[in-house]
């Protein structure tokens, strides 16, 4: 998941960093640390996208037009 991915996937869901923080069981620090697009451990890369994929968010896969996000149906 990309810094962006995460930006855009909490947009189309309307949750701010402190929701996806509470829904991923991690701290508003680590959110922003990511989309800052810092370094961070897999697992918890793999929190904050569960939460998000739970949520209703659908990573969509860079391919030729660029990695993004959108809502299952």
């Amino acid at each position: 998941m990309l810094a962006v991915q995460c930006k855009m996937a909490r947009a189309a869901i309307g949750w701010g960093v402190r929701d996806l923080a509470k829904e991923a069981g991690v701290s508003p620090d680590t959110i922003a640390r990511l989309e800052r697009g810092e370094e961070l451990k897999a697992t918890t890369i793999e929190a904050i996208r569960s939460a998000l994929e739970v949520a209703g968010v659908e990573f969509i896969p860079e391919n030729g037009g660029g990695a993004g996000v959108r809502l299952k149906p």
